[in-house]
């Protein structure tokens, strides 16, 4: 009888060992930013990655291509809200054309499309996106290019040393952040005052 139950024996331990080593299935990893919403994996890796991707875009287009978007259109933004307060704090490029005299930032969109400077602005912005989607594309090929990367550092910023580059990057994300949320404020504010900067 003890033979016949050393087998049962041997098969029980293997089946344990085997129920130890399969893999553990999916464990739910919650979001930083978001913690009711499940944590974006495409997101690991990325300066600045606090798990936000409630519409969970990194799941059906590539990281580096939807970073490209993110910094670009941060660094707009930080521009476009320096510019935008900048005209409502009375300053303006000299000469300034008799028909721009006593634009707000808010009344310049309408009197610029009619004079036709909008139009202009179009084209320059169309040629800049052609020329910058090469670098894009070829990024997406494995040109080994990082996301917003365009080798424009002339303050020096980037000093090569992995640490300092890496708290740098994140400055610039998170100020990125920061203006597209400021800038779509600033701007619901000035139309809802009219007034002068700082629109209260």
């Amino acid at each position: 009888m003890r033979e016949e139950a050393a087998p049962a024996e041997e098969t029980s331990e293997e089946a344990t060992e085997e129920a130890a080593e399969e893999p553990a299935g999916p464990t739910y990893v919650a979001s930083t930013a978001l913690p009711f919403l499940e944590y974006p994996p495409n997101l690991a890796g990325y300066v600045g990655d606090v798990g936000f991707d409630p519409f969970r875009f990194s799941d059906f287009l590539p990281m580096d291509f939807l970073r490209e978007a993110e910094i670009k259109h941060g660094r707009i933004t930080m521009l476009a809200l320096v510019g935008f307060a900048a005209v409502d704090l009375g300053y303006r490029i000299y000469p300034t054309p008799e028909a721009y005299e006593g634009l707000t930032s808010v009344t310049a969109h309408d009197a610029l499309v009619e004079y036709g400077a909008m139009g202009q602005l179009f084209l320059w912005i169309a040629i800049a996106e052609s020329l910058s989607s090469i670098a894009v594309i070829q990024m997406l090929n494995g040109s080994g290019r990082e996301p917003g990367d365009f080798g424009l550092d002339p303050v020096g910023f980037l000093t090569g040393d992995a640490e300092a580059d890496a708290d740098m990057k994140l400055k610039e994300i998170t100020h990125c952040r920061l203006a597209m949320m400021a800038f779509s404020g600033m701007v619901t504010q000035a139309v809802l005052t009219q007034g002068p900067f700082p629109y209260v």
